[in-house]
């Protein structure tokens, strides 16, 4: 049974969307913590290996689960996987491991949503539009603030990891866009394969197993919550609602919900961590969450008046319901 999607947003999927990128903003302060004892490079084995082995464990047992393996090539599945594992996460633990403080990461990353449109254009040889030029001077221009302001927590390194890992995670979007119909949360489990090897192959060669062996003896309970909240929360239920929500709305209504990951994100590692918020954060996280609004919401809005003045005209009203004369 395919979902339907409905033309309002009902205040029980608004809610489900906020909690998603509630959960999304806030995980960038759960992976500092969860760095405290874990190296970056095998956090992000065991985000993955904990994504796929527990929903392995329940196909085995109960097949009618759901997530078998969705009816897509593997070389995409693999892709995925080596794209959002090692290229986005890989990269994004290694900068937020002592080179950018969480609230900017979560602000950076959100720049996925312009390498994605270039990417997009590239391969079919459009042009960016007029909003999207201004969009993207918005967006550079808050990049080059946070970069001629970087300390002792953030550092140029870190942003161009980062930026590095939007770009990755940019990449998985095209491929993922390939998918048609089947569930996000059976082909986030299964890229995971895709995730596993490379990061485990880096991990094994930069940070040694040795230092896997300490930190899994040093890791608390708590330390063990933040590493399943990254696989559970922040991957499975995360992908999962944000593509039930996808199923059942248009792209357009649930998109613009995403830009509000940088807001969680950097209000909670103000609050959870003492991140300094400067008046060039403001205005950085300004100038970024602009960009991507105008970018997101003036096709919409554009849209909207467009079709309001092709109903004015067929009806031969004004838009203010004035017969013409």
């Amino acid at each position: 049974m395919t979902a339907t999607r409905s033309v309002g947003f009902p205040a029980s999927h608004a809610l489900l969307a906020l909690l998603v990128v509630a959960v999304w903003g806030t995980n960038f302060v759960v992976i500092r913590w969860a760095l405290e004892v874990f190296t970056p490079l095998w956090l992000a084995v065991l985000r993955f290996a904990l994504a796929f082995l527990p929903a392995l464990l329940f196909m085995l047992h109960v097949p009618k689960f759901g997530l078998a393996r969705p009816a897509v090539p593997w070389r995409d599945l693999l892709l995925y996987g080596l794209l959002i594992g090692a290229g986005q996460f890989g990269l994004l633990y290694v900068a937020m491991n002592g080179h950018i403080a969480p609230g900017l990461a979560s602000l950076v990353i959100q720049t996925q949503v312009f390498f994605t449109i270039g990417l997009a254009m590239f391969s079919s040889g459009e042009r960016l539009g007029g909003h999207q030029w201004v969009a993207l001077l918005l967006a550079a221009g808050g990049l080059v603030l946070i970069a001629t302001h970087t300390d002792g927590q953030t550092t140029p390194l870190g942003v161009a990891m980062v930026l590095l890992a939007a770009l990755s995670w940019a990449g998985g979007n095209l491929v993922v866009r390939r998918a048609k119909g089947v569930s996000m949360l059976a082909y986030v489990v299964w890229s995971s394969l895709g995730a596993l090897p490379p990061l485990m192959l880096i991990a094994w060669w930069r940070e040694g197993p040795q230092v896997l062996l300490h930190s899994l003896q040093q890791a608390s309970p708590f330390i063990w919550a933040t590493v399943i909240w990254q696989a559970v929360g922040n991957t499975l239920f995360g992908y999962a609602a944000w593509g039930w929500l996808l199923q059942r709305h248009a792209a357009a209504t649930v998109s613009p919900w995403a830009l509000l990951v940088p807001v969680f994100g950097m209000s909670s590692a103000a609050w959870l961590v003492g991140e300094p918020m400067p008046w060039w954060k403001w205005l950085a996280a300004a100038l970024v969450i602009g960009g991507l609004a105008l970018n997101v919401v003036w096709p919409m809005l554009r849209a909207r008046l467009l079709a309001g003045a092709d109903g004015a005209q067929a009806s031969g009203k004004t838009p203010a319901g004035k017969i013409h004369g």
